[in-house]
């Protein structure tokens, strides 16, 4: 990594990545809501099946989400602990805060869910008709 980023861009970074998160709760919800409002109209086995396919998906992104608002909060902290005792964020601190690993984690969780969202779209236009 050529360039450290700074503690005010680190901690501004996470917070944006958990405001992301929350944002994929609410419409982690939605889908929910959703699934059950198709239920309750048709009882086809195929439906039941996709439904109880897409909650266990649902399931383990609340699930991820739940660990990485979680060690992203617990960064921040330390970010903001840094920030007060003067420390200069460098390469081995950057490092050893496992940032970069986090930043990877929400990448491949956020390509994840940006899938699932394509995949029950799909299929909520064939229950639609």
């Amino acid at each position: 990594m050529p360039n450290t980023p700074s503690i005010p861009g680190l901690y501004l970074r996470y917070r944006i990545w958990i405001a992301d998160m929350n944002a994929c709760v609410t419409i982690l919800r939605i889908f929910e809501d959703y699934i059950s409002e198709f239920a309750s109209l048709r009882k086809d086995g195929e439906l039941k099946k996709s439904a109880v396919k897409f909650r266990q998906q649902f399931e383990a992104f609340r699930k991820e989400m739940d660990e990485l608002k979680h060690e992203m909060h617990l960064q921040k902290m330390k970010l903001a602990a840094n920030t007060r005792e003067g420390i200069v964020i460098d390469k081995k601190l950057y490092r050893a805060d496992n940032h970069a690993a986090l930043k990877k984690r929400y990448y491949t969780f956020h390509k994840a869910f940006a899938g699932m969202k394509k995949e029950f779209g799909l299929i909520n236009d064939n229950w639609a008709n």
